[in-house]
């Protein structure tokens, strides 16, 4: 990942480069922004210009943007090619899993890691990841056998570059009880140690953590950037490009993920149109109407059981995107809407539904559920118990 194969982001790269070259760095970054905006791919490109060794510097007016890059020759970026350089260093969310039934830590999953993201083109989500490891049902987390391992490896003097480099991604995923353990080296790294964290929620992450790192922001993928990368890559159609890059709302994660996984998608927006038509319903078995059978919540609060919790929150989160965009057509901003064809067909007779009068319940109960995913409840008790107080609000009898 050289910082020419990052999608927009122009400015912030050009800081960083710049920083290099006034011998500027920061021993602690915090990488923030949304899914799919390129906080990985940025980490890793910045990480292997730090350690390059034929930096290069670019005139102005230079083509790609940039004031500088990696060379994408020397010994250092060919083994940063397959992300097996000796000073780059990983922690990230992880669990037990078939393979590793106890005593886990990122270590244990590194070679799936490196895969994963070449495979991925550095632009990778959460979800994808613990679906990589088969977590299953699992929340994966940092744990303190991470952060004793954060100390062990960097109490090293680096191996052949300049620096040694510490990548924690998802760092909101740390658990509070074992931030303790590396918030000393944080504050005092060894000499020509950089940390850098990567993050999509900033309210997640501890104030200790948060105010030992300089903060670096990305903002969402602009949809023309996602168009240019996906023509130049991928031999679609302007039309399929153009709904890909619309449908992924600045998330080329989510690009990438709609451009091969037609059939998870599809899955998504079916569960979703038969959830919101059973909860309009509030029957808990199958209900049969003139336009077709509707499915029982009994049913599909057993499909919601059966997909993991991680994938729980990310239905739930749609949901909300898809409520949020109701209201919006209410107030007449189609415009500012971003639906598939099966999405746009269902929201055109049910937008009236979701509106200014039951959005803001709706939305406290659709996060109050999320919140309780995280902390391990029931999916049977908790689906159940959503779907019907979503009965109430489509219904308006709150």
């Amino acid at each position: 990942m050289l910082f020419k194969d990052i999608i927009g982001h122009k400015e912030v790269i050009n800081k960083l480069i710049q920083t290099v070259k006034d011998n500027r760095v920061s021993h602690a970054q915090l990488i923030l922004g949304p899914e799919g905006s390129g906080k990985l791919a940025l980490a890793i490109a910045y990480s292997r210009y730090l350690n390059c060794e034929d930096k290069q510097f670019f005139k102005e007016n230079h083509p790609s943007g940039l004031i500088g890059d990696s060379c994408g020759n020397c010994r250092s970026c060919i083994k940063f090619n397959k992300l097996i350089h000796p000073d780059l260093h990983f922690v990230f969310p992880n669990a037990t899993t078939k393979k590793i039934t106890k005593n886990n830590f990122s270590d244990n999953f590194l070679s799936e890691w490196r895969e994963f993201l070449i495979e991925k083109s550095y632009y990778v989500s959460l979800n994808e990841w613990f679906e990589k490891l088969g977590i299953e049902n699992k929340q994966g987390s940092i744990n303190v056998r991470d952060c004793n391992e954060i100390n062990r490896i960097l109490s090293f003097k680096t191996y052949e570059s300049e620096y040694k480099i510490m990548i924690i991604w998802m760092v909101e995923k740390l658990y509070h009880s074992a931030a303790p353990k590396i918030l000393k080296i944080l504050e005092e790294p060894p000499e020509n140690t950089l940390f850098l964290l990567i993050s999509e929620n900033h309210d997640q992450i501890l104030p200790t953590i948060l105010s030992r790192t300089q903060l670096i922001k990305l903002l969402k993928v602009k949809d023309n950037e996602i168009i240019e990368k996906l023509s130049k890559n991928y031999q679609i159609d302007d039309k399929t490009t153009q709904f890909i890059a619309s449908h992924a709302d600045g998330n080329y994660a989510e690009a990438l993920r709609l451009l091969n996984n037609t059939d998870e998608e599809k899955f998504n927006t079916d569960l979703l149109i038969n959830w919101l038509r059973a909860c309009f319903k509030g029957s808990v078995n199958e209900v049969n109407t003139k336009n077709g059978s509707i499915e029982g919540l009994n049913t599909l609060v057993a499909t919601f059981a059966k997909i993991g919790r991680e994938k729980q929150k990310s239905f739930l989160n749609y949901v909300l995107k898809i409520s949020r965009y109701c209201v919006l057509i209410n107030y007449n901003q189609s415009n500012l809407v971003k639906l598939s064809f099966d999405e746009s067909k269902f929201i055109a007779n049910f937008y009236k539904f979701i509106n200014a009068q039951n959005i803001e319940a709706v939305s406290e109960e659709l996060n109050k559920a999320i919140y309780h995913i995280e902390r391990n409840a029931n999916p049977n008790i908790l689906f159940m118990d959503v779907s019907l107080k979503m009965h109430k609000l489509l219904n308006n009898k709150y």
